[in-house]
C-alpha cells in the first residue's frame, strides 16, 4: 500500500489535521495534477522513478502544513532536496494554473463590506548593546 492509499485509510478529522485538506479537496487536486501530468507526458518522456504525482501532493502539503524544511521531507520520501523542491514548484503551479484552488483576488474582497479592523501598531524598543564610539586622532605635520 503507498503513502496516498495509507493517508486516505485515515478517519476524515486525522487526514484533515495531518494534510490540512479534506478528502474530497484532496482527490480533486489529485485529479487535476494527474490530468497535467498525463497531457505533459503525452508524447512520451521519462516515467516516474520514485515519487508518484500523489507522493508530490503529499510533499507539497506537508511542507506547508508542518513548515518542515525540504532536507527532513526528502530523507522521509527516499529522494534528494531538489527533487522535493521541483516537486513542490510543479505542484504549486499547475494548482495555481488550474484556477480551482486559488485565493479570492484583491478585487473580490473589497467588494464585501468590512465591519471591524484591526491593527497593531505596538512599538518595542531593541535592546542591544550601544556601540562605543571610538575617537580617533590623527596627526598632522
Amino acid at each position: 500500500m503507498d503513502r496516498v492509499e495509507q493517508k486516505l485509510q485515515m478517519k476524515d478529522e486525522k487526514f484533515k489535521r495531518r494534510t490540512g485538506t479534506t478528502k474530497p479537496v484532496f482527490r480533486m487536486k489529485l485529479e487535476v495534477l494527474q490530468t497535467a501530468h498525463n497531457k505533459l507526458h503525452e508524447l512520451g518522456g521519462q516515467p516516474l522513478k520514485n515519487l508518484s504525482i500523489g507522493d508530490k501532493l503529499l510533499i507539497t502539503l506537508k511542507h506547508y502544513r508542518e513548515y518542515t524544511t525540504m532536507e527532513s521531507i526528502a530523507d522521509d520520501f527516499g529522494c534528494a532536496r531538489s527533487t522535493v523542491y521541483r516537486s513542490i514548484n510543479w505542484v504549486e503551479d499547475t494548482l495555481s494554473a488550474d484556477g480551482r484552488f486559488q485565493l479570492p483576488g484583491k478585487q473580490t474582497l473589497q467588494q464585501g463590506v468590512l465591519k471591524t479592523v484591526a491593527i497593531d501598531v505596538m512599538e518595542h524598543p531593541i535592546e542591544r548593546k550601544k556601540k562605543a564610539r571610538r575617537v580617533v586622532f590623527r596627526r598632522t605635520i
